[in-house]
C-alpha cells in the first residue's frame, strides 16, 4: 500500500524553497517601487506556512519509500510547485486569469518557455524575474531527477544512466553528493553567463535573467521580440553557447573538473548531439543564403542560433523563422522534437534515445541479412541491454501516441492544423514556440481557448516528466500495491 507521508515530506520541502525564491522578486519590486511586492511576499508567506507545516506533520512518520512512492512524489512535486509558481502570477498587477497563470507557470517550471504574457517589455520586475527563476529551478531540478531519480524508475532507457553516474562515473559515490556538486556547478555557469553578457552590453537585470533561462534551456526572455531586442551579434553568439552547455550532461562537467578531460570529447552521445547541431546550423545558413540572399554571416548568426534554440528546446527567437520557407520549417519542426542529451536541462525525445534506435534497427537488419549471425545492439562500447532497448522503443510508442492526442484534442477547440500540430509538438517536446501566425516565433499563446491552455499544460508537464513517470499512475494495478 502506498504511504502518502513521504509524498506530503518531500513536497513540504519543495514548496518551502519555492517560498524562499519568492522573496528574491519581492525585494526586486519593492526596491523598483512596485507595489507587486506585496503579492509576492504574501505568497512566499503562504507557501512558507504551508510547507513547513506538511514537513513537521510527516517528518518522524517515515524512513524510505517505495518505487511506488517515488513515481507519486514526482509527479505530486512537480503539480505542486506549477500551482504555488502560478500564486503570484495570479494576483499580480498583470491580472491573469487562473488559467493563464497556471499555464505560465506551468510553462515555466518545465522550461517550455511558451508564454502567454503580453507586453513583456513593460511587465513589472519582478514578474519577469519570478519567470527567469521558475525557469531556472526547473533547470536544476530535472538534471537531479534524470540523475538520481530516472534511473531509478527505469523510465525509457534511463536505467541505462543509473551505471555511468553511481558506478563506472566514481566521481561522487552518492546520489545526494552527485546532486548537490551538480548544483554548485550549475549556480556558477549561471553566474559566469550573467558575468559575460552584463560585459556584451545587456543591463544586469536582463543579464541575470537571460543567464537563467539560457542555461536551463528555458527561453523566457524580458521583450516579447525575444533576443531580437538585443541588436548585438555578440549577444546572440554569447546565447547560444550558453544553450549549448545547459544541453549537455552536468556529470560530464564533474569529470572534467576532477580532470578527466577526455571524457566530454570521447562521449558518443555529446558527439551525435553537435554533428547533428553542426549539420542543421550549415544546411539552413546555405538555404537563407541561396534562396534568401542574405549575406553569409547574417545567415549563419540567424541559422545557428534559431537552429540551437529550437533543437534545444530553449525557444527563444532572433528572427522570424516561420517566413524562411517550406524547408527550413520542416526542418525546424522535426528537430523540436529532438532535444539535447540525457542528463541536461534540455527536452524532447534525447539523443541517447535515437542513438539506441539506431543501434537497435542496425542490429535487427544485419540479423535478416545473416540469419545464424549473433549481434547486438552498442552505445558508447557497451552492449544495450534489451530492457533498454525495450524502453526506448515503448518511449518512443508512447511520444508518438501522446503526440497525435494532443493535436486531436486542440484542434477539438478550434485550432487550425499548423497551430494544433505545432502547439503539440511544442508542448511536449518542451519547446516554447510552435509554428504559424499565432504561436510562431513572434506569436503568443494568449489568444488560445483556456481549454487548449489547459489541455497544452498537461503535454508541458507529460513531456518534462519522460511520459512513464505520469502514465504509469493511470493504471489501476499501480494503485492496487
Amino acid at each position: 500500500m502506498i504511504q502518502f507521508r513521504p509524498v506530503v515530506f518531500v513536497t513540504g520541502i519543495l514548496l518551502s524553497i519555492m517560498a524562499i525564491a519568492m522573496i528574491i522578486p519581492a525585494v526586486v519590486d519593492a526596491a523598483a517601487g512596485h507595489p507587486d511586492w506585496r503579492v509576492f511576499a504574501t505568497s512566499s508567506a503562504l507557501s512558507l506556512s504551508i510547507g513547513i507545516a506538511m514537513v513537521l506533520a510527516t517528518n518522524a512518520s517515515w524512513h524510505r519509500f517505495s518505487l511506488r512512492e517515488a513515481f507519486v512524489i514526482t509527479n505530486v512535486a512537480w503539480l505542486t510547485i506549477a500551482v504555488a509558481g502560478a500564486i503570484p502570477l495570479a494576483f499580480s498587477e498583470l491580472e491573469l486569469s487562473v488559467t493563464d497563470a497556471f499555464f505560465e507557470s506551468m510553462s515555466g517550471i518545465t522550461t517550455t518557455g511558451s508564454t502567454i504574457i503580453v507586453g513583456l517589455d513593460s511587465s513589472p520586475p519582478g514578474i519577469l524575474l519570478w519567470r527567469g527563476i521558475l525557469q531556472w529551478l526547473g533547470g536544476i531540478g530535472i538534471i537531479v531527477m534524470a540523475v538520481a531519480i530516472l534511473p531509478m524508475l527505469q523510465v525509457g532507457g534511463m536505467q541505462m544512466f543509473r551505471v555511468e553516474a553511481f558506478e563506472a562515473d566514481k566521481v561522487l559515490p552518492k546520489a545526494a553528493q552527485i546532486a548537490a556538486a551538480i548544483s554548485i556547478f550549475y549556480v556558477f555557469i549561471t553566474i559566469a553567463a550573467a558575468v559575460i553578457l552584463s560585459l556584451l552590453g545587456m543591463s544586469g537585470f536582463d543579464a541575470v535573467v537571460h543567464a537563467m533561462t539560457s542555461i536551463a534551456t528555458g527561453g523566457f526572455s524580458n521583450y516579447d521580440s525575444s533576443i531580437a531586442h538585443f541588436k548585438n551579434p555578440m549577444i546572440h553568439w554569447a546565447i547560444c553557447l550558453f544553450m549549448v552547455l545547459g544541453s549537455i550532461p552536468f556529470i560530464l562537467y564533474l569529470r572534467v573538473i576532477r580532470g578527466d578531460l577526455t571524457s566530454l570529447l570521447q562521449d558518443s552521445q555529446v558527439k551525435t548531439f553537435l554533428i547533428i547541431l553542426a549539420v542543421s546550423v550549415l544546411t539552413i545558413t546555405l538555404w537563407l543564403w541561396y534562396i534568401d540572399e542574405m549575406s553569409l554571416g547574417t545567415s549563419l548568426r540567424l541559422s545557428a542560433f534559431n537552429v540551437i534554440s529550437v533543437m534545444t528546446g530553449t525557444g527563444y527567437s532572433s528572427a522570424d523563422y516561420g517566413q524562411w520557407g517550406g524547408f527550413a520549417l520542416a526542418l525546424m519542426f522535426i528537430l523540436m522534437f529532438v532535444g539535447g542529451c540525457a542528463g541536461s536541462t534540455t527536452c524532447g525525445i534525447k539523443i541517447f534515445r535515437l542513438q539506441v534506435l539506431y543501434a537497435t534497427t542496425q542490429a535487427q537488419l544485419n540479423r535478416l541479412i545473416q540469419p545464424n549471425g549473433i549481434f547486438f545492439p552498442n552505445y558508447n562500447n557497451n552492449p544495450i541491454p534489451e530492457s533498454v532497448s525495450n524502453s526506448v522503443m515503448s518511449f518512443f510508442f508512447l511520444f508518438a501516441v501522446s503526440f497525435v492526442f494532443l493535436a486531436v484534442g486542440l484542434g477539438a477547440f478550434g485550432l487550425d492544423f499548423i497551430t494544433a500540430v505545432s502547439g503539440a509538438a511544442t508542448a511536449i517536446a518542451n519547446v516554447g514556440p510552435g509554428l504559424g501566425d499565432v504561436i510562431g516565433p513572434v506569436g503568443n499563446f494568449k489568444t488560445l481557448p483556456d481549454g487548449a491552455k489547459w489541455l497544452m499544460a498537461a503535454g508541458m508537464l507529460l513531456g518534462r516528466l519522460e511520459l512513464f513517470t505520469i502514465l504509469v499512475m493511470v493504471l489501476p494495478r499501480f494503485w492496487r500495491g
